[in-house]
Parts: C-alpha cells; sequence; structure tokens
C-alpha cells in the first residue's frame, strides 16, 4: 500500500471534477469530487508502481 502526501487542486470543467496532484503532475476526473479524488489515488498508485 501507498503511503502518499501531497496537494491537490480539485477544479470543477462543466460535468467533470478534475484532481490534479501538484507534486508529480498527476491528474484524473470523477462526476463527483469523491469520485476525481479516488481515481487521482489510482493514478498515483499505478504512477509510482
Amino acid at each position: 500500500m501507498l503511503n502518499f502526501r501531497g496537494i491537490i487542486i480539485i477544479k470543477q470543467e462543466e460535468e467533470w471534477f478534475v484532481a490534479t496532484c501538484l507534486e508529480n503532475d498527476i491528474a484524473s476526473q470523477g462526476k463527483t469530487i469523491n469520485e476525481a479524488v479516488a481515481n487521482l489515488k489510482e493514478a498515483i498508485a499505478f504512477y509510482y508502481e
């Protein structure tokens, strides 16, 4: 399990929420804030695998 702390920015772009991690410039999106953050966590985990 990855233990990572970072700063994320969440923006709403029309129907989607976009979550971006500032430390590694990884971004993901979702229909809700929670979904965008969950997708970002998964993307960060894949990045560090």
